[in-house]
């Protein structure tokens, strides 16, 4: 039929050459997906299956990722979410109902915690905490009705590093699902379905971003069922990962391997330095002998990363400690690690039940690719103030 140019405007007549190829996965954005005819209109959420159908579901270059992450973690399928939260929330709301019981560990994820405590009870979930160096005791915790058992290893801000293997087969022998926030060793350190894990999730922001200029989550499952019960619920969540995000991180991907090994390398320098301070009472780093759990990582882990705590020992006020991470220059304040710069923040877990006794003497480090010994020496100034 002829067109007016009005309509042209809309369905054009001319398009640029097919055949580009290129070294980057195109950024796929729209939300309306085409058939080919009536007939193949679908609303299936399992594009890898189905075909495309909608936006909501993911765009090749949302898929692409998720197929990248899911090929590095070594599992069967993956899901994307818009960030790290949102993959924890997906787990939860998909894999607990009215009536069961999850367990999480005493230094789980502050978020998590307050979804399980604010949100889960609310609507009828039973919630438990446990020590994280509990190992295989975590038998003693499990009920007929616990269905998941959480683990982040090592946890947030006190870095107790899990016996993720005893605590899966514990909770398997009665029936429970295992959990892993992977995050810390960015899907690659910690092999978890190899550890007994059903459930891997980590926060794609981190270390696969790089750059700290995206927000993207990560689940990832070997069987089919559960796969199927994640993504039944992702679909009525409405969890539209970004094809910018997704796009960017894929991008990160091809340099994840030279960062994290930089990385790795200056945090342990930084670390060992830190731990022969005589302000320090003790370097939080599963690489190093004084983090608990430290023989767990020696037996399970290939590699460390850049993010680890330190604590004072008594005697400095909290006022002290804060004047400390002020006079850092080299050191941004900000919580979400993983890029480039190095971070940190003081902590205060006076108040934390559950948490080792560090109170207010406790700060979370993140190191990134600044030259080790210019952040030491930014360390040793700091330390100055303190005196």
């Amino acid at each position: 039929m002829k067109k007016s140019w009005k309509t042209k405007l809309i369905h054009p007549e001319r398009h640029a050459p097919k055949g580009f190829r290129s070294l980057v996965t195109p950024t796929y954005r729209g939300s309306t997906v085409l058939f080919a005819d009536s007939k193949s209109v679908n609303d299936h959420w399992d594009q890898e299956r189905v075909g495309y159908t909608y936006g909501l579901y993911g765009t090749p270059t949302v898929l692409e990722l998720a197929a990248r992450v899911c090929e590095l973690e070594d599992g069967a399928h993956t899901i994307l979410t818009p960030g790290g939260q949102g993959a924890i929330t997906l787990i939860q709301l998909a894999l607990l109902q009215a009536g069961d019981h999850v367990l999480l560990p005493e230094n789980i994820y502050g978020p998590n915690r307050k979804l399980a405590h604010s949100v889960l009870r609310r609507f009828g979930v039973e919630v438990g905490m446990y020590s994280p160096t509990i190992g295989a005791g975590i038998a003693e915790l499990i009920k007929d009705n616990t269905r998941l058992v959480w683990c982040e290893s090592p946890g947030s801000l006190t870095m107790e590093v899990q016996d993720v293997p005893a605590i899966a087969s514990a909770a398997h022998a009665r029936g429970a699902l295992v959990v892993l926030d992977n995050t810390w060793s960015s899907g690659v350190f910690f092999r978890a379905f190899d550890h007994g894990v059903d459930v891997e999730m980590q926060a794609v922001t981190k270390y696969i971003g790089g750059h700290s200029d995206l927000l993207l989550g990560a689940v990832t499952v070997r069987d089919r069922a559960l796969y199927e019960k994640l993504g039944n619920t992702y679909q009525v969540l409405g969890y539209a990962p970004s094809p910018d995000d997704c796009s960017l991180a894929l991008r990160g991907m091809k340099t994840l391997a030279v960062r994290l090994r930089q990385i790795e390398a200056s945090a342990l320098k930084v670390a060992q330095w830190l731990a022969d301070r005589p302000e320090i009472d003790r370097v939080l780093h599963p690489a190093l002998p004084s983090c608990p759990g430290h023989e767990f990582w020696q037996r399970d882990f290939t590699g460390s990363a850049g993010l680890f705590s330190i604590v004072f020992k008594p005697g400095p006020t909290k006022e002290q400690v804060q004047a400390f991470v002020d006079a850092l220059e080299l050191f941004e304040i900000g919580y979400s690690w993983g890029g480039v710069a190095s971070l940190a923040v003081p902590y205060d877990l006076s108040h934390s039940k559950g948490r080792s006794e560090y109170g207010h003497r406790i700060v979370r480090l993140y190191i990134g690719l600044e030259e080790p010994e210019e952040l030491i020496q930014d360390l040793e100034n700091a330390l100055h103030v303190m005196q």
